[in-house]
């Protein structure tokens, strides 16, 4: 065996400016004598003489000149193999087409016979190229994300870390975001361009940005179209929100939630049209059209004045079409109106200083940083209201690390214990009043957030728990201050002028009645006559219900847990089931309050989704990509949110039968 260990005196390099496949699988290596040896990456055994044609051979298992590669991954030596096969085919082509040549010129006819060619040769007319067989360039069992051979895994580590830094190289020369292996595509790209093996070329500038964009859209468009018939089935929401771009455009979102998950439909540049509730109305019912007008259930925008009125001339339309409030909109307007009460500014100040102060003072924050159970103080964020509160009961939980601090000889014998502001700073702290404030504060917020929590995830239907959400919040608050109406009038009366005002809807309603876990908590339930009105007025429009009588006779049936609904399984499961799966399953004796209570208990009551979808936006359209045309900067959110749309889904079932 022509084997040896590798030479001395040697200058190691890797040969890539060849174009032969098989220096992809093989170091070239000067000895101090002037001869070359061949090292192989993936078995490491060096060879004396030859050429690449033999060192394929190696590869490819095919004895007589050298011996076989124990190391190397079946699709590798299932490609060497295929590659020597086709050098071998042009050499017979070669002779046939010299052997077929007439000797004697084209005016003497030669009456020999041609020999047959090869099956997988296929020679065209001049001026076309040669089809290859794809196929024959890796082994027939390998296919995107399979598991890898054990000899594959088994590959030189050389190899692996030459594949590794080629990508390494692309992610920092080009700025990619490093958590963009996370994504669900990058195994399967990387699967993809294995398979077809070296020579692959990457798709070029204009065929990335205008055909493969073009056939990713049209892909995620079969996407959304798969989704129509459960849209048809249990019902959907269009959402709406308006946002301004970097170039001061004024874009519309228009995205569809179901059960399924949520699409995108599309958006439109509204910068050059006078934004009145008419223009907003047409601009609504070109998208209800290409939904499905009978698929719509409601439509979901934030509360300005043309929104709600262009919602109104939409159900004048299509009176199965009802407009609500983003109730997440909603509850983070009646959160900054109880923000805005004088003694919740008082302490709100007093607890930014405190953050503030510790924030400012590294070293006081590597003090408490070594405590035992330390968390980060939540510090509140410009636009969302909420974090006022959860930054109150943040803070509230350190609050005996942070009397501890002020108390220490670490912090006495320091600077800052003799500044105003530092002792201004321990006055606060050690204030048992404004601690019990902030425990107050955050128990009055509590309840609120909860179900702001809930209204804003995309993951469940949210209209079911709205109602009642908002019915438990003024009920706890009563209870913290003891049902004394002088202490809970002015939080209460907040959550009510919102409420009555903006976010009730008879949607609400209907569906608070509709919902089995509160129907059947009678110590809890609310029996207000405006409960059992929405879910009336709701069975009396027949474009909704075109069967109100059999649907108003099954709703005893339902209240009085009678046939279907009665049985023990039900009641027990109507506290642990989503309610539109609930119906699903124990609606069979109430048919047509069934298919109602699936499409209303079906819906989202805020449109957060929107909200979401400006965040992809920003990241396309970024301070180096300001310059996109509208149409693609759309094409381009229209695949990046529909792309991961099936994976969102898949993922939210898994979690649900774990």
């Amino acid at each position: 065996m022509d084997t040896s260990s590798e030479p001395s005196n040697v200058s190691l390099q890797t040969v890539r400016e060849k174009n032969d496949p098989g220096w992809n699988h093989f170091s070239l290596i000067q000895s101090s004598d002037g001869k070359k040896h061949y090292k192989c990456l993936h078995c490491g055994v060096t060879y004396k003489g030859g050429g690449i044609n033999r060192m394929k051979q190696h590869l490819a298992g095919i004895k007589g000149n050298i011996g076989p590669c124990k190391k190397v991954s079946h699709d590798i030596r299932q490609q060497m193999q295929e590659n020597l096969k086709g050098i071998t085919e042009k050499k017979q082509e070669a002779q046939e087409s010299l052997d077929s040549t007439n000797a004697y010129g084209d005016h003497v006819n030669d009456d020999r016979v041609s020999l047959p060619r090869s099956e997988n040769s296929i020679i065209q007319e001049k001026g076309k190229r040669k089809i290859d067989n794809v196929d024959h360039y890796f082994a027939p069992r390998t296919s995107a994300g399979s598991q890898p051979s054990l000899k594959s895994v088994l590959s030189s580590k050389e190899v692996v870390h030459r594949a590794d830094m080629a990508v390494a190289r692309w992610f920092f020369d080009s700025c990619i975001p490093i958590n963009a292996l996370n994504s669900a595509f990058a195994q399967k790209a990387i699967d993809a361009i294995a398979s077809i093996g070296p020579g692959y070329k990457l798709p070029t500038y204009h065929m990335m940005r205008i055909n493969l964009l073009r056939d990713c859209k049209e892909e995620c468009r079969l996407l959304v179209d798969s989704y129509r018939d459960n849209w048809r089935a249990t019902g959907c929401t269009l959402m709406a929100d308006g946002w301004t771009d970097r170039r001061s455009r004024t874009l519309i979102n228009f995205l569809v939630y179901s059960p399924r998950g949520i699409s995108f439909c599309k958006s439109v540049d509204a910068s050059d049209v006078t934004k009145d509730a008419t223009t907003l109305c047409s601009l609504f019912v070109e998208v209800v059209e290409w939904i499905g007008s009978t698929s719509v259930v409601q439509i979901v925008t934030d509360n300005a004045a043309n929104y709600k009125k262009a919602g109104e001339l939409l159900h004048e339309k299509y009176g199965n079409i009802y407009w609500s409030p983003c109730a997440a909109h909603c509850l983070n307007l009646i959160l900054k109106d109880i923000g805005k009460l004088s003694h919740m500014v008082d302490i709100a100040k007093k607890a930014s200083k405190i953050t503030v102060f510790i924030y400012n003072h590294i070293f006081l924050l590597s003090w408490l940083r070594k405590r035992e159970g330390w968390k980060e103080i939540v510090r509140p964020a410009a636009t969302r209201f909420a974090t006022t509160f959860i930054t109150l009961k943040s803070l509230y939980e350190h609050k005996h690390d942070l009397q501890a601090l002020v108390t220490s000889k670490y912090y006495t014998d320091s600077k800052l214990a003799r500044l105003s502001k530092g002792q201004e700073v321990v006055n606060i702290i050690l204030d048992n009043h404004f601690w019990n404030m902030c425990l107050v504060m955050t128990k009055v917020a509590g309840p609120l957030i909860r179900l702001l929590r809930i209204v804003d995830s995309d993951e469940k239907p949210s209209l079911g728990y709205v109602y009642d959400g908002m019915y438990r919040a003024r009920k706890g608050i009563k209870l913290i201050f003891k049902n004394v109406k002088r202490l809970y009038k002015p939080y209460t009366l907040v959550i009510k002028e919102r409420w009555d005002r903006q976010l009730r809807q008879r949607l609400h309603s209907a569906a608070y009645f509709l919902n089995p876990s509160f129907q059947y908590d009678q110590v809890n339930y609310s029996n207000k006559p405006e409960v059992v009105q929405g879910l009336i007025d709701l069975i009396g429009n027949k474009d909704i219900c075109n069967k109100s009588s059999a649907a108003m006779n099954e709703v005893r049936l339902y209240r009085d847990k009678l046939e279907s609904f009665g049985k023990p399984i039900a009641i027990k499961m109507s506290k642990e089931m989503q309610p539109d799966e609930w119906w699903r399953m124990f609606g069979s004796s109430a048919p047509h309050l069934q298919k109602l209570a699936i499409r209303i208990l079906s819906q989202t009551s805020s449109s957060s989704g929107c909200e979401r979808n400006w965040s992809v936006f920003e990241q396309i359209h970024t301070k180096r990509r300001n310059h996109l045309e509208h149409q693609r900067l759309n094409d381009l959110v229209y695949v990046r949110y529909n792309l991961n749309m099936r994976d969102r889904y898949a993922k939210f079932m898994f979690a649900l039968t774990c």
